[in-house]
């Protein structure tokens, strides 16, 4: 993994403070920072984002939703895509993973810790 600059770690710690996670919440993958269940869960309160789902594809083995974040505060929304199937995924549960994976993706990216590389261990690359 890069070494992160100082600036950026400051940065980083600022929206995790910001966002009321602690130690337990945040882990460091080899290459990622990773947020755990609880931590989305605790960002999501703390900045009353509304999440909404919508079908795009909802077939047996193939599950795609759309989630839309809005928060109170903000002037814009998020749009984006949480997908789970057989070749990302190692449970059959898609419906309920790809819900995870995009409610953690709309979270992250309404406060800005996705464009700092910090993922959610809903995203399934904790094991890489």
């Amino acid at each position: 993994m890069a070494k992160l600059t100082e600036t950026k770690r400051k940065e980083m710690r600022k929206l995790f403070e910001d966002n009321g996670l602690t130690a337990d919440d945040v882990f460091q993958h080899k290459h990622f920072v990773i947020i755990t269940r609880s931590g989305i869960e605790k960002i999501q309160a703390k900045k009353q984002i509304s999440v909404y789902f919508n079908e795009v594809v909802m077939e047996r083995d193939f599950v795609v939703l759309k989630a839309t974040a809005s928060m109170e505060d903000a002037w814009s929304e998020v749009e984006t895509y949480g997908e789970a199937g057989p070749e990302n995924c190692k449970n059959t549960y898609y419906v309920m993973t790809a819900e995870k994976r995009a409610l953690s993706r709309a979270v992250l990216k309404m406060v800005g810790l996705y464009e700092h590389g910090v993922f959610s261990e809903d995203e399934g690359i904790q094991d890489e």
